[in-house]
């Protein structure tokens, strides 16, 4: 039964109650409920968000309260298929236009859109824009239209789509009915090509935050990849993942070579046809492969949620195709990891490409490669340099990436930095990087002379550095945020707040000093150590039961004939792990389990909970409904409140090292000698998430740790009020959502332990 049909009050508070009812969740992402207001109000709006930070429940939550059908338009059929089937396993009407769908069908969804029982319409722009599907528009009513992947309606973006660029007969057509604009990736200019572009009225623009510090950033030479690439699978069994190359031939040798090791893996490219490519994906989305090598055409629009790991073979052409490939790993929020291989010898091969693909925009794509090129060899943090690609700057660095695992020796680069900033003002940031470059050499070219800039007062201030060396520093600039490139003006160089602040004598700059050499340090350890250090950690209750969880969603989505991730996610089924939830009030108390899902699976998953060790006397304590007996049943919002205290187990005494599981006793160890989490991580080659189970598992076990590193007293204090304030048992994401995310889940975990020592239990 789909339940989208009932009439709601378009307001924040039904809006609200069908985040719980449809999706399971308690409270909106940080951001999301200031958007969905501003659509209720019926503006325009653009919404610049990460992969995986919720974009898609900011349109169709609106959709489901509002009169009338949400048309998105989406540029992938794969796309509309996905988030269409698990809109439907939430309850909520929806359907999807595209060449995939036979006339009958199409006619039926055209009378369901009439009749009003469609909330959202997945269309694709080419179907959109016909004549047919556009008098079919004029006779619905629309509540609003969606224009998903919106940065493909720019030509200054990295995947531009002329058909996009028709999307503007949207208001020529439809002026009344306000259009949402969502995208992950864009920078300054396409975020504002974006709103001319689609001719929008006053928008207002929601710019999330483009972190996610769940991904751990790692640049690798170029030298053994396909070695590199089966050391890294040998550290991460079981576990899915993406591996992008430049050319098909790279993607099917590949994908052999990782066949010989007995890993299930596919290639995918579009030398194949539909019906090869459309069963690799699908095994793919369903687990039945681990590994898809391919190019760049894989994965746009894919939702699968629990990808851990994306392996670039090669450079990627652009930030913004990087950042969008990367971001498809951890969409749930885990952690997940990021590889790049680089070398110089790809820089020089995408060179030569780009110059032959599009002779309009040779100079924009070089230009942009430069930045990718920049970003492999940076010497800074590189979540610092994404963000402040995407015009967002980071107060510290990561913490979660190579450079800031090993940092590289840096000097006082200040004065270097206000020789350049000051050129960049005084020829009123009119200059592209290598005319800067050349005026603060004292080169007399024509490009100087011309512009008169061989009078103003930095003139040949840098002419003791070779040209190569004002390269790198200028490219550290870029990438700490200090200037921009205007690639609408020529190219320019701009300066930004905080460039203005280091000229000033505000903020000083460290730099790495110019080597012209190419990267060659080699993995730290040989394959025997690598394959030493991939030795599964000791098995827990809680890892049993998730392996238990994940191959029941497994055989019911084999059943179903749709992705395990559509029935529920990684991250719920890793709750459900945690709180062994053995009733109706508990599981409607997990993250991401609403209503319809619960009436459909709940019972199965309790099943399986029971099974394994799960709280049969908690579920005594219920009435036949499986709900206290002072609770509605329909009263689905309220199901966390009430939920009882769990019956506690009985205490263990005190664990001495020796009786800890070896692999979490030797990182315990490390931590004892001072070493810091990620020290661990790579002196182990294991992931930090892994390092964090040990550290909490000892803890749990009465050994001690030092608090004081990852928790500081204003924290425990802070995450204490919290607690307070949810309850005397709250769950982790409660926790993590009440605080607007400002702890992980690992620092939550050993804050409630902490505290339940405290109190002697």
């Amino acid at each position: 039964m789909l339940f989208a049909a009932e009439p709601l009050a378009p307001t924040i508070e039904s809006a609200r109650r069908v985040l719980k009812k449809y999706y399971g969740y308690d409270s909106f992402r940080p951001m999301q409920e200031d958007i969905i207001q501003n659509i209720l109000s019926g503006q325009d709006t653009v919404v610049l968000m990460p992969t995986g930070g919720g974009k898609s429940v900011c349109f169709q939550v609106p959709a489901v309260v509002q009169e009338g059908v949400c048309v998105v338009v989406s540029p992938l059929i794969a796309l509309m298929k996905d988030q269409v089937e698990a809109l439907k396993a939430n309850g909520i009407s929806a359907a999807y236009i595209n060449s995939s769908v036979g006339q009958s069908e199409q006619n039926n969804i055209a009378a369901d859109c009439l009749n009003g029982y469609l909330k959202l319409l997945y269309v694709s722009p080419e179907k959109l824009l016909s004549e047919g599907f556009l008098n079919l528009l004029r006779r619905m009513r629309i509540s609003m239209f969606a224009i998903d992947e919106a940065h493909c309606i720019s030509s200054w973006g990295h995947d531009f789509r002329p058909e996009y660029t028709q999307l503007r007969v949207l208001r020529e057509q439809f002026p009344q009915i306000p259009i949402i604009a969502l995208t992950a990736t864009a920078d300054r200019l396409t975020q504002r090509d974006i709103q001319q572009q689609l001719r929008l009225t006053e928008p207002r623009v929601f710019l999330s935050s483009f972190d996610r510090p769940n991904l751990n950033l790692i640049v690798r030479p170029g030298q053994d990849r396909v070695g590199g690439i089966l050391e890294f699978l040998e550290r991460h069994q079981g576990e899915s993942g993406i591996i992008y190359c430049l050319s098909r031939k790279q993607c099917e040798t590949l994908a052999q070579k990782i066949q010989a090791k007995g890993i299930k893996a596919g290639f995918y490219h579009a030398g194949m046809t539909p019906n090869q490519r459309a069963a690799v994906q699908e095994g793919f989305l369903k687990d039945d492969l681990q590994v898809i090598v391919a190019t760049i055409a894989f994965g746009m629009g894919i939702d699968k949620s629990n990808v851990r790991w994306v392996i670039h073979y090669n450079l990627p052409k652009n930030i913004e195709g990087y950042y969008q490939e990367i971001g498809r790993a951890g969409r749930d929020g885990s952690p997940a990891t990021a590889v790049l291989f680089y070398s110089f010898g790809d820089v020089m091969s995408l060179r030569d490409m780009l110059t032959k693909e599009n002779p309009n925009l040779t100079q924009l794509n070089l230009t942009k490669l430069e930045r990718m090129q920049q970003f492999a060899e940076a010497a800074s943090c590189r979540r610092k340099i994404l963000l402040n690609y995407f015009g967002e700057t980071l107060a510290q660095d990561c913490g979660n990436c190579d450079i800031c695992r090993n940092p590289p020796t840096t000097f006082d680069g200040t004065e270097l930095a206000q020789k350049a900033l000051s050129a960049v003002v005084r020829s009123r940031e009119r200059v592209s990087i290598s005319l800067l470059i050349d005026v603060l050499r004292g080169m007399r070219n024509q490009a100087v002379l011309s512009g008169g800039l061989d009078q103003i007062k930095t003139y040949g201030a840098g002419r003791d550095l070779p040209y190569l060396d004002w390269y790198s520093y200028v490219h550290q600039m870029l990438n700490d945020g200090l200037v921009y490139i205007a690639y609408e003006e020529g190219y320019a160089l701009k300066i930004t707040d905080i460039g203005r602040e280091v000229l000033q004598g505000q903020r000083t700059v460290p730099m790495k000093k110019f080597q012209p050499a190419e990267k060659a340090e080699k993995a730290p350890r040989g394959r025997k150590a690598a394959a030493a250090a991939a030795k599964a950690p000791p098995v827990t209750r809680e890892a049993q039961l998730f392996e238990a969880l994940r191959t029941l969603r497994k055989r019911i989505a084999d059943e179903q004939g749709v992705p395990p991730y559509v029935i529920f996610t990684d991250s719920t089924l890793q709750e459900m792990a945690v709180e062994r939830p053995v009733n109706r009030v508990a599981m409607l108390g997990i993250s991401g389990v609403g209503m319809k899902k619960f009436e459909t699976y709940g019972e199965a998953f309790i099943r399986e909970v029971l099974a394994h060790g799960g709280n049969p006397a908690a579920q005594a304590e219920l009435d036949e409904d499986g709900l206290p007996d002072h609770l509605d049943p329909d009263d689905f919002s309220s199901a966390r409140t009430v939920r009882k205290k769990p019956v506690k187990e009985a205490k263990e005494p005190k664990a001495t090292t020796s009786e800890v599981n070896g692999t979490a006793e030797t990182t315990h160890q490390l931590h004892r000698m001072g070493l810091s989490v990620e020290a661990i991580a790579q002196r182990r080659d294991l992931a930090i998430s892994t390092v964090q189970t040990h550290l909490t598992t000892c803890y749990a076990k009465g050994l001690e740790l030092r608090i004081e590193e990852f928790l500081k007293p204003e924290d425990l204090a802070e995450i204490q009020t919290a607690q307070a304030q949810l309850g005397s048992s709250p769950m982790l994401r409660d926790l993590f959502d009440h605080l607007r995310e400002k702890y992980d889940y690992f620092k939550l975990r050993l804050a409630l332990m902490y505290f339940k020592k405290l109190r002697g239990e």
